[in-house]
């Protein structure tokens, strides 16, 4: 049976409001040692921006940007595409690669977010599983 994302995901998922500073930002990042965190910005439907590293590093680092002094919002991606837990690591891969993102935020039917699926959950489990060849 094929590597499934809900095998893979973290959970559970850190979202933050895109009013908070990118400080706040990085320091929930670095306390739970992760590289991204959703951002909130639904106002009646479900729907969610992305904070990475990469953000602060080209965003704020590069451009010599206070991170104190600047709110999430400001340097977010979104709104972003979710994905699902009964997906298979191939098919996920393929919307990553198609969107060149190396996160995705996992959703259950409803829309609401139940994890995060990154480019290095996808390789621990190639090199901890093997590749499995999917029909």
């Amino acid at each position: 049976m094929p590597n499934l994302v809900r095998d893979w995901m973290s959970s559970p998922i850190i979202v933050i409001d895109p009013d908070s500073s990118v400080s706040h930002a990085m320091t929930l990042m670095r306390r739970r040692k992760i590289n991204s965190v959703v951002v909130d910005i639904s106002e009646k439907n479900p729907a969610y921006g992305i904070i990475t590293t990469t953000d602060i590093r080209d965003k704020i680092v590069a451009e010599g940007r206070n991170p104190a002094e600047t709110t999430v919002r400001d340097i977010m991606s979104g709104q972003i595409i979710t994905g699902r837990a009964e997906w298979t690591l191939m098919e996920c891969s393929k919307i990553m690669q198609k969107h060149k993102f190396h996160h995705l935020p996992i959703a259950d039917a409803s829309g609401t977010l139940i994890g995060m699926i990154s480019a290095t959950d996808i390789f621990m489990a190639v090199e901890e599983q093997g590749w499995i060849e999917e029909n």
